[in-house]
């Protein structure tokens, strides 16, 4: 496996271009100076009153379409097609207009190429496509365009059997890496140096790449070797980067425990752990009558004490069935698409990216997995392997994510559950305060309680670990849902683009005053993601 820099199309180009830009440089002398430049006016004075020739190269090969594709300047490249400029011309490399416009991402010229008879699939000397040179500089919004549009392979291999997916994982544009595993882009293509797309992003230690693309495809690459018998882990550590490492290791060790789902039916393996935190709250309230209420060495349970301590036992029933409410309810799965319908598996193709309220300009919304654009609070949930909408988190002891559908029903069992641990604790003590005296021949007062009244001290115990629990849950709900705020968010803000204001700083552009999130939750379950306080930053793919 080759260990140097891969070679990048199109470096010599820049290198004319970057004078270009430089607003020092002096005035625009030929026709190729004009299309870099865009300046529409002297070209045509150079083409139609100097009689100047638009179809034959500079001193270095390149052709002046070539300099007006890479700018993106529309016009001046349907003008000089329509004076006999060749949409084919190629450079020294082999390139077309078309490979030059997508190294800058430049939509509109390709769009007047490839309607003037340019091939989407014209390759250079190294066999690098339109794509190829996309997927390079990370032009991600220009993949989706000739993919879409006009149909650009994007499987397709260069010379050295690299597809864009390779390129893009070995440059680390998780956006593109995104919409090509949207795109079903196959991620098992070793390349003649027998290395996958995840190889390549293992070799330059792209973590954002290794996890999307480890996420999104079926684990078999993570135990694919390369000529040098290296698996794409084993390379990260040749390579000295041990985080990846140890990521693409712990995605291995997963995959080999995959065998246990063939022994235990995959509903079992489903169901966490909300059955021991359900037989834990029965065996509490069981201790709780038994051993509180009904103990034979305490005093009579008196009216009030006994109001309470029932009032304990129905909240306690009250939050199990809450708990099974949430746990077997919808927490806002996002629809995915159906197969068979209609460009079911394709929906970029059917909305206008620049013009649609569930789309923010951020490539992130693309999930590689459930094939949709999410809405911008969704997450992606790798145990429940569904996109939900306001994501809050996975919780293992409901056993189900917690969602826009449900995170109401789970800040009720929080508040239920910690309301009853209260209460429990609170009439055992009495119980054991009113029961027992505080002198006692020959032993202390706890050692006396500890070994006379065990159920109530199994009790106190079990439900002191509820209690510490609930509580801290509930207090971290209530302040988020004051700030309508998710716990995901709150764990990533740094991710999300859309919680910074234009100074950079933090800004939560759903927080509508606490009086309005509160009344909101409480009254429909959820906030409206419509109504937002100002327009969140628009992301733009590079």
């Amino acid at each position: 496996m080759a260990s140097s820099e891969i070679e990048i199309v199109s470096d010599s180009n820049d290198q004319q271009t970057s004078g270009f830009r430089n607003p020092n440089e002096p005035a625009i002398l030929d026709v190729y100076s004009a299309c870099a430049y865009g300046d529409f006016d002297k070209l045509r004075k150079f083409v139609e009153v100097d009689g100047v020739s638009v179809y034959q190269p500079d001193g270095n090969g390149y052709y002046a379409i070539q300099w007006a594709a890479l700018n993106n300047f529309a016009d001046i490249v349907q003008y000089i097609i329509e004076h006999g400029g060749n949409v084919h011309a190629t450079d020294n490399s082999g390139q077309t207009a078309l490979h030059w416009a997508a190294v800058r991402g430049s939509s509109a010229a390709a769009d007047v190429l490839l309607q003037n008879g340019a091939r989407v699939e014209a390759a250079d000397v190294n066999g690098y496509r339109a794509i190829h040179v996309a997927a390079q500089y990370g032009q991600t919004a220009f993949v989706n365009h000739i993919v879409a549009k006009y149909h650009a392979d994007l499987n397709v291999p260069d010379n050295d059997g690299r597809s864009p997916l390779h390129w893009a994982a070995y440059k680390g544009f998780g956006d593109t890496i995104r919409l090509l595993l949207f795109r079903d882009a196959f991620q098992g293509r070793q390349d003649k140096d027998g290395c996958t797309p995840l190889h390549w992003a293992a070799l330059r230690g792209n973590a954002e790449a290794c996890t999307l693309l480890v996420h999104a495809g079926t684990k078999e690459e993570l135990t694919v070797k390369d000529n040098a018998g290296l698996t794409p882990a084993e390379l990260a550590s040749d390579k000295g980067h041990l985080q990846i490492a140890l990521i693409l290791s712990n995605a291995q060790r997963s995959q080999r425990k995959q065998w246990k789902d063939k022994i235990f039916p995959a509903k079992m393996g489903h169901k966490g752990y909300a059955p021991i935190l359900f037989s834990v709250v029965v065996v509490n309230v069981i201790l709780f009558i038994s051993s509180v209420l009904f103990a034979p060495g305490l005093t009579k349970v008196t009216a009030v004490v006994a109001l309470w301590g029932w009032t304990a036992v129905s909240l306690a029933v009250a939050a199990l069935l809450v708990l099974v409410r949430c746990s077997s309810k919808d927490p806002g799965y996002i629809k995915t698409a159906v197969a068979g319908q209609p460009d079911a598996q394709d929906p970029l193709l059917n909305i206008d990216l620049n013009n649609t309220s569930s789309w923010t300009g951020n490539w992130s919304q693309l999930c590689p997995t459930c094939k949709i654009i999410r809405p911008v609070r969704s997450k992606h949930c790798p145990t429940c392997n569904r996109c939900v909408e306001q994501f809050d988190h996975h919780c293992p002891w409901v056993s189900n994510c917690v969602g826009k559908r449900n995170k109401r029903d789970f800040f009720i069992f929080l508040c239920m559950g910690s309301l009853t641990s209260i209460i429990g604790a609170a009439v055992a003590l009495q119980r054991i305060w009113t029961s027992v005296p505080l002198l006692v021949a020959d032993e202390s007062w706890l050692h006396h309680v500890f070994f006379a009244y065990p159920g109530v001290i199994a009790f106190l115990f079990m439900d002191g670990a509820i209690l510490i629990a609930s509580v801290t849950l509930c207090v971290i709900q209530i302040s988020q849902i004051a700030r309508n705020l998710t716990t995901n968010e709150m764990a990533n803000a740094v991710r999300y683009g859309y919680l910074r204001g234009p100074d950079g700083r933090f800004r939560n552009p759903y927080n509508h005053g606490c009086r309005k999130n509160c009344s909101d939750f409480l009254i429909n379950g959820y906030t409206n993601d419509d109504e937002i306080a100002w327009p969140p930053l628009q992301h733009v793919a590079s």
